[in-house]
């Protein structure tokens, strides 16, 4: 078998088709690559804008002290320790207690950035002397509740139970917001209880049916759940005529401004409305 060689004219179209391809592939590399540039400038690009949202998100630093109403111990705790799983800068520290105290405390100066309330007549003693900043928003809603010992050993079933002789009954001053809402109650059910001790905040009341101290105790709700099985608690129709708002409010002169800002938003978030949900609060 015989084979015939090309021709010069085929072996030089063969010479620049090979040519033409090498050339092309060559081509085809520098596009890869610049592709694999662009796209790895484009990430890079994105990172330090990525980088720079998270840091604006954890730009917060510092301490943030909240006053807070006694009633919300449980769940502002709560909170304070997932603002500050959020905000790894910050410290939140609490100052609880009776809202009247504490208000009286913020307006002759002690140093603090959130004041929570448990009335809006409390809230209005700050707000009056100037020393909060904007409209303080309502967050909650809570209503008193009878609490008695486990097995309710006096039988009280109705607001007017308190009044039977023999029934020591522990109620808060009514300067407190828990207080002013029992007195709202006794017009509410026309009867006047006769309290064996007044306190100062709503957690030393219950604390006295705790101890067995006394009989019974007016305490809001959230109070009763979250004393689980050491009380037993016992609604009752007159308490809807007391339901106090709880307002909250960045102060004037808070040291620590920004942080108290994004404290308050925390709380009105839906991870915040759901915790206060859970601990028995009612949405405004």
């Amino acid at each position: 078998m015989t084979f015939a060689l090309p021709g010069r004219g085929a072996r030089t179209r063969a010479a620049l088709a090979l040519a033409g391809a090498v050339v092309l592939a060559g081509a085809l590399g520098l596009a890869a690559v610049a592709g694999c540039s662009s796209s790895s400038s484009g990430a890079a690009a994105s990172g330090p804008s990525s980088s720079a949202a998270s840091s604006s998100t954890n730009s917060l630093s510092g301490t943030v002290t909240v006053f807070a109403a006694a009633s919300l111990t449980g769940t502002f705790t709560q909170l304070g320790k997932d603002f500050e799983a959020a905000h790894p800068g910050v410290t939140v520290k609490f100052n609880f207690g009776g809202s009247d105290t504490l208000a009286a405390s913020i307006v002759s100066g002690a140093p603090a950035d959130v004041f929570a309330a448990a009335s809006t007549a409390t809230m209005g003693t700050v707000t009056k002397a100037g020393a909060a900043t904007g409209t303080p928003t309502v967050f909650v809603k809570n209503q008193l509740e009878i609490a008695v010992p486990p097995g309710d050993p006096k039988a009280i079933k109705t607001l007017a139970d308190l009044t039977k002789p023999g029934v020591k009954v522990a109620l808060c001053a009514p300067t407190v917001p828990c207080g002013a809402a029992a007195v709202k109650v006794e017009a509410a059910g026309k009867i006047k209880i006769n309290p064996v001790t007044l306190e100062t905040d709503v957690k030393s009341a219950l604390t006295k049916v705790e101890l067995g101290e006394v009989d019974a105790a007016l305490v809001y709700q959230t109070d009763v759940k979250a004393a689980g099985g050491k009380v037993e608690g016992m609604e009752f129709a007159e308490a809807a005529k007391a339901i106090n708002n709880y307002p909250i409010a960045v102060l004037k002169d808070a040291p620590n401004a920004a942080a108290a800002q994004a404290f308050i938003a925390f709380v009105l978030s839906a991870h915040g409305r759901g915790v206060l949900s859970a601990a028995g609060f009612q949405n405004p």
